[in-house]
């Protein structure tokens, strides 16, 4: 199945119902007075978390959702019938965005999360809720109101407690293969993996967490290169980062160089993210003549003036795998008890955690809004006969 992170679609809430113009005309009953009912209420749009998703395909090809109409009012005081919700169901992990303001409506974080997205309109009112003492015959009703129209864009970001960052064949797809069931393709060549991947991996007990592996970066990855930098925001929930450094590079690159370059990138993204909590993991080490380990690995720190934790394993031979695995138990694990202990802090992790996508949000709507001016050029022919032509191209 193709992935798809992001759709925009146009959702139309249900119109209410009239309200209905009636008279009771009764044998025995000369004088019957107003029975116009109400109209009933249109039908609201909601957005639902769905268990077995992990795409918004569904959302390419069809792209306008109405909800029902209410029923009109009819006599003997009767309330035309409510217009059905429309329910549509998305993958956990949807953020809902108002695709004309840019605000964001909501998150669905969980399976069975219900959040109304446009609300339908209210009935009309039929003339028995007009009559008085001084209105016994009303002809007034009133029109059901039009149900919220809205355009809405939806972004797809996995959710994972810890996300995998590193250039293409830094060893990530053979890292979560190796901690995990998860099994993503794995080849001798840049780039691929073409869409992020997740990974849950079992420790002791019940306990578990679950990584992130996204597209590598590269150099220039800001600016559009590569596959860019759209699948960045799929790292924006995680709590922990993961920077894979090829101990062996293919080319004449150093793990350093390598190293620094994805640092760049990241802080162009979102300098909040680049401010969290990343580990350095130093990868293929098995690779590296036992002698020249620790000053290879060391030339990286030294590099990057790294002060964090630091890691050295081989993914493809599980060397030292299992002891970051619990490193990061631990450290989630210290966390979520810390955040349960502290609200405020649980809060403050969710107010960085907007900040990151608000900064993912705007990187990325630039980098769209670049490449839209620079598709359209000025082409010459080289001579000055004013045959110069200007070509377009469609998105």
């Amino acid at each position: 199945m193709k992935f798809v992170d992001e759709a925009i679609i146009k959702v139309h809430a249900g119109k209410g119902g009239n309200g209905c113009l009636s008279f009771r005309r009764e044998k025995y009953i000369p004088k019957g007075g107003p029975d116009g009912g109400d109209g009933g209420d249109g039908g609201s749009v909601f957005l639902v978390g769905a268990d077995g998703l992990n795409t918004l395909i569904d959302f390419r090809y069809t792209r306008n959702f109405k909800a029902e109409n209410g029923q009109q009012g009819s006599s003997a005081e009767c309330t035309g019938r409510g217009g059905e919700h429309l329910i549509l169901e998305v993958p956990i992990g949807t953020t809902v965005l108002d695709d004309e303001t840019g605000d964001v409506l909501g998150d669905i974080t969980e399976l069975g999360q219900e959040l109304k997205i446009a609300q339908g309109g209210f009935h009309g009112l039929g003339n028995t809720r007009y009559k008085s003492s001084t209105n016994r015959a009303p002809r007034q009703t009133s029109p059901g109101q039009e149900g919220e129209v809205r355009t809405l864009k939806l972004e797809l970001k996995v959710l994972a407690d810890v996300g995998l960052l590193g250039l293409p064949n830094a060893g990530k797809s053979t890292f979560i293969r190796s901690v995990s069931a998860a099994r993503p393709k794995v080849a001798d060549y840049p780039f691929t993996t073409l869409v992020p991947n997740l990974g849950v991996v079992g420790m002791s007990g019940d306990k578990s967490f679950v990584v992130a592996d996204i597209p590598g970066l590269i150099e220039g990855a800001s600016e559009g290169a590569g596959l860019g930098i759209r699948f960045l925001k799929h790292l924006t929930r995680t709590r922990l980062l993961l920077h894979l450094v090829d101990m062996m590079p293919y080319d004449t690159s150093t793990p350093g160089e390598n190293a620094q370059v994805i640092e760049q990138e990241l802080a162009k993204f979102s300098p909040t993210l680049a401010g969290g909590d990343r580990w350095l993991i130093l990868n293929k080490v098995d690779l590296l003549p036992e002698d020249e380990v620790d000053a290879r690995c060391q030339e990286v720190v030294d590099h990057l003036n790294w002060d964090g934790p630091v890691f050295r394993i081989s993914g493809l031979a599980s060397q030292g795998t299992k002891a970051l695995c619990a490193a990061i138990m631990d450290y989630i694990d210290g966390h979520r008890e810390e955040e349960k202990a502290d609200p405020e802090l649980a809060e403050q992790a969710e107010g960085r955690r907007l900040e990151i996508q608000a900064q993912a949000r705007d990187r990325i709507q630039q980098l769209a809004d670049n490449r839209r001016s620079a598709r359209k050029t000025v082409v010459s022919d080289g001579d000055d006969d004013d045959h110069d032509m200007e070509v377009v191209y469609a998105e």
